[in-house]
């Protein structure tokens, strides 16, 4: 009848092992770093600029001030980061979780990511809700569907004073040898809430260092190393006039006309009666401000006293 039976020989059995001992990973075909990085930046919240109308949804079942809505939705419209604080109980985490669901609903990822030949789990069950799409019709599933990849909701990921500097490092589970993926990499696409910031199991400086690195010449290097470098200068604030001409400047870049008058209400009333020095960085982040806010409200982007107003409110709230 041509039947066969097979078995694994004693060469078979320690190549199996071997392989086992390496990664003990089954399921779905990884997905290369490459293909995932180009999933993000075609399903990137940076690219959708929520409305009022988006916001009214998302928030329809929070009691929330329509004045806080204004000022949430350019802010939420930058695609950015949102710092919200208050006392306890004011809702500041009810409105974090809530910012996702301004932008669309689902998107894709990966089940598990191959990077430089080891294998990382991406999709947590425990984190992200499966959102699969409907039954074929038929005994023939013709959707065409990649099964290495997963349609999910769009993530919001909290993590409170239980958040840990190893959680958000690839982790490698010894007795599996299969990666998990850090927080930040699972509410791709989505939000990562840290929640009652100042109280997580490390200090405020670490974790916000995890993200931003500070590049103080003296902790990089040196004294020694800084003798020979001949010329160290120092970056200081703008004069007034130098400040004018970089919103000028940004204001062509960002396509928001300069207005002489709306420039003189801001220095005069933003700057100088609250002795606020001049910051290079400023003109770019105001106008952003006013951008977003332009945006979201769906007027065309102007300088003026209350474009301003908004845009310093926001701005120097904890400054």
């Amino acid at each position: 009848m041509n039947d066969y039976i097979y078995q694994l020989t004693g060469n078979g059995r320690d190549q199996a092992k071997k392989l086992t001992d390496h990664c003990t990973y089954y399921g779905s075909a990884p997905v290369p770093l490459a293909d995932y990085v180009d999933s993000v930046a075609k399903q990137t919240i940076a690219d959708q600029h929520p409305t009022e109308a988006d916001l009214d949804r998302a928030f329809q079942d929070l009691l929330i001030d329509k004045g806080m809505l204004l000022r949430l939705g350019p802010a939420i419209n930058s695609g950015k980061g949102l710092f919200l604080f208050g006392a306890p109980g004011s809702g500041k985490t009810s409105i974090a979780e809530r910012v996702t669901a301004a932008f669309g609903q689902h998107l894709w990822i990966p089940r598990a990511l191959s990077v430089d030949g080891e294998i990382m789990r991406l999709f947590d069950p425990s984190m992200h809700e499966e959102a699969p799409l409907g039954a074929a019709e038929g005994l023939i599933d013709d959707r065409l569907i990649d099964q290495r990849w997963i349609r999910i909701k769009r993530p919001t990921i909290v993590a409170g004073g239980e958040l840990t500097m190893d959680m958000l490092e690839v982790r490698l589970n010894m007795a599996t040898n299969v990666s998990e993926a850090p927080l930040q990499l699972k509410s791709n696409c989505g939000t990562l809430v840290i929640d009652d910031f100042g109280r997580q199991r490390m200090t405020t400086d670490e974790l916000l260092n995890r993200w931003i690195v500070p590049l103080e010449p003296r902790d990089l290097v040196d004294d020694a190393f800084l003798r020979r470098i001949p010329y160290k200068i120092e970056v200081v604030d703008p004069e007034e006039s130098a400040f004018r001409k970089l919103v000028e400047i940004m204001g062509k870049s960002l396509k928001v006309p300069y207005d002489q008058d709306a420039v003189d209400y801001l220095i005069d009333t933003h700057y100088r009666a609250a002795d606020r020095p001049f910051r290079c960085c400023q003109p770019r982040d105001l106008l952003l401000q006013i951008v977003n806010y332009c945006r979201y409200t769906k007027q065309q982007p102007v300088m003026s006293r209350e474009t301003f107003d908004f845009a310093v409110e926001n701005y120097f709230a904890v400054m």
